[in-house]
């Protein structure tokens, strides 16, 4: 396939990707009763694992894209826009990038929080894998699964944190029979 679709089908599963945060985005019914900063390293080092999968130079960037490589890269995607388009919808008012709790923030375990605690995260770590087998190349592709790992887990620590303050006894029973956000991973 021509090199030019590299980039037109990275765009292309970023934008069904994040449509359902722009669509569905309601506004907060309530004020914030507690952040925790310390979620943004996961941020960061979330970004540089998506940085290194997409860094390449101008070579690269000039050879044609595998026809099996784009097809696995949407296969990845599509569970990323499954996730990406139910969890946003099921959290509500309760999403947010930094690490925080409403005031009148509820434990939402229904929908896609049945089959993973971080449906938004999962969302994310599968369009990596999609990125990867678009464009990834070694050794930055390792790298950026390593990065974009230990920065997912920093934030479900911190937000698995604030939920068990806030809920206690229901929040245990729920992380014990629910993945974090692959289901390998408590």
């Amino acid at each position: 396939m021509n090199p030019e679709y590299k980039g037109l089908a990275l765009f292309a599963i970023w934008l069904v990707w994040v449509l359902p945060f722009a669509l569905f985005m309601p506004k907060r019914t309530s004020a914030v009763a507690k952040n925790d900063r310390r979620a943004m390293w996961g941020v960061a080092l979330n970004a540089m694992g998506f940085f290194l999968v997409y860094l390449h130079g101008p070579k690269f960037w000039a050879t044609p894209l595998a026809f099996w490589r784009l097809g696995l890269g949407v296969a990845f995607a599509s569970v990323g826009w499954c996730f990406s388009w139910t969890s946003i919808r099921q959290l509500g008012p309760q999403w947010r990038i930094q690490a925080g709790l409403n005031e009148d923030h509820k434990l939402v375990t229904s929908g896609a929080y049945r089959i993973v605690r971080h449906p938004i995260y999962a969302s994310m770590l599968w369009m990596l894998f999609a990125g990867i087998a678009i464009v990834g190349t070694l050794p930055g592709w390792p790298i950026a699964v390593a990065l974009f790992v230990l920065g997912t887990e920093i934030r479900t620590h911190v937000e698995d944190g604030l939920l068990r303050e806030r809920f206690g006894a229901e929040f245990e029973e729920w992380k014990r029979r629910t993945p974090a956000y692959f289901p390998p991973i408590r």
